[in-house]
């Protein structure tokens, strides 16, 4: 997978995270469970404010290469 393709697989990862996010936040105040929804949008306040979600970092490990490194360090 070339650089390009790995940013547009991560961009549309983090997208539905937002949309699933959303559909929460959504479900919960339709349950009027409010401190529940607010503390929700309160977590993930960066990534859906509109103003501040394109500049929000999001950072992905990949996790095999983690054990691998996690591997060298310690017993190299």
């Amino acid at each position: 997978m070339n650089k390009e393709q790995e940013i547009a697989r991560l961009s549309e990862i983090r997208d539905n995270q937002c949309d699933t996010i959303i559909d929460r936040f959504r479900q919960l105040m339709s349950e009027e469970r409010i401190n529940d929804a607010m503390a929700l949008a309160d977590e993930f306040f960066e990534w859906l404010h509109p103003d501040m979600a394109d500049q929000e970092e999001t950072i992905y490990s990949h996790e095999e290469e983690l054990k691998r490194e996690y591997t060298r360090l310690t017993q190299g």
